[in-house]
């Protein structure tokens, strides 16, 4: 794949860990076990093969609703995760960075997950953006509460409200928005992820679950997105 088509960011819905987990008779919590590893060979593909960045929608502010047994061990999951990344001594030059309101997590894990943002904040590779305890309207919400306080304080003027503005105020500030969106599963639906980012993002459904969802399968994708003529709402 030559470097300059491809896509500089890439955002995923890891979906359809539960149904992969019921389809072969396995508890849902195996399902998410093996979303994670699959997360794992997909970042390291991606920044193989030079993705600069890479956007997982891990776990929605909706995701609370779920069971308390499985909320608890999508928590212990991402314990295990976080716990992995800080004991590995080479993180293959990615930078790990959770985004999403971490304060609704326990303090022991909202330590880790600061402890490995700055042990891979220096990495020049694949920025892995993990959200996590995330909402695209919760997101807007929140930035727009930032741009009211600058305002309130005098730091701003009305007139200095911008879309840019607006965007360095989410939590990918500094980050280009996405060029393709993959949702594995076979849903075709965002489920309030990134609303603000996706304004252009190329889209692809996947009927494969993520579990199963391969690096011939990313490199596919990025061959479809390669394809497609990007108008930005020109001619």
């Amino acid at each position: 794949m030559e470097q300059e088509l491809l896509p500089k960011h890439i955002a995923i819905i890891m979906d359809g860990n539960r149904r992969w987990a019921k389809e072969r008779g396995l508890d849902p919590k195996l399902g998410h076990k093996e979303g994670a590893e699959n997360l794992k060979r997909i970042a390291r593909y991606a920044n193989k093969v030079g993705i600069k960045y890479l956007t997982v929608y891990a776990f929605s502010t909706e995701n609370w609703k779920r069971t308390k047994e499985e909320v608890g061990a999508l928590m212990l999951l991402l314990h295990k995760y976080v716990k992995d990344l800080l004991a590995s001594s080479d993180l293959e030059n990615i930078k790990i960075n959770v985004i999403g309101d971490i304060s609704k997590l326990d303090s022991t894990l909202q330590r880790s997950i600061k402890k490995v943002m700055e042990k891979s904040k220096d990495n020049t590779g694949l920025t892995l953006n993990i959200a996590f305890n995330y909402g695209g309207r919760d997101e807007i919400v929140k930035a727009v509460q930032k741009v009211g306080q600058k305002l309130q304080n005098n730091e701003i003027k009305l007139e200095d409200i911008t879309e840019d503005l607006i965007s360095n105020s989410l939590y990918t500030a500094g980050q280009p928005d996405p060029d393709l969106l993959i949702r594995p599963g076979g849903e075709q639906r965002i489920s309030n992820y990134l609303l603000w980012q996706l304004a252009y993002t190329e889209f692809l459904f996947v009927s494969k679950y993520w579990p199963e969802f391969s690096e011939q399968d990313l490199e596919e994708a990025i061959k479809t997105f390669t394809s497609r003529n990007r108008k930005f709402g020109g001619k």
